[in-house]
């Protein structure tokens, strides 16, 4: 039995428009929900699935969509800019008032 994925309803909103841009580029290439699911590997179910932003369907099934509609370097772009990872490790990064005494082994 499948596990159910629950979000926040903006969180599932972001993924229903992911769905929804992937179901576009398709339309837009008028290509059919067969042959993309045939090309990436998977079956229409689980096309209809990536469409709807469903939240359950793999990571790599979503990126054999975009390759298959070539959209694969979009991808790379998911957790490309990490503002709060960077602002994070700042904080980290305080630095000393001096510089750490030299030890001179005479």
């Amino acid at each position: 039995m499948k596990k159910k994925l629950h979000l926040l309803p903006a969180h599932k909103r972001l993924m229903q428009g992911l769905g929804e841009r992937i179901q576009l580029a398709r339309l837009r290439r008028q290509l059919s929900a067969e042959r993309v699911a045939e090309r990436a590997g998977i079956s229409r179910g689980t096309l209809i699935n990536v469409e709807a932003g469903e939240p359950s369907v793999a990571m790599g099934n979503y990126f054999q969509v975009m390759r298959v509609l070539g959209l694969e370097q979009d991808f790379g772009l998911l957790a490309k800019d990490d503002e709060m990872g960077r602002k994070l490790q700042d904080l980290g990064l305080l630095s000393k008032k001096r510089a750490p005494k030299r030890r001179t082994d005479a």
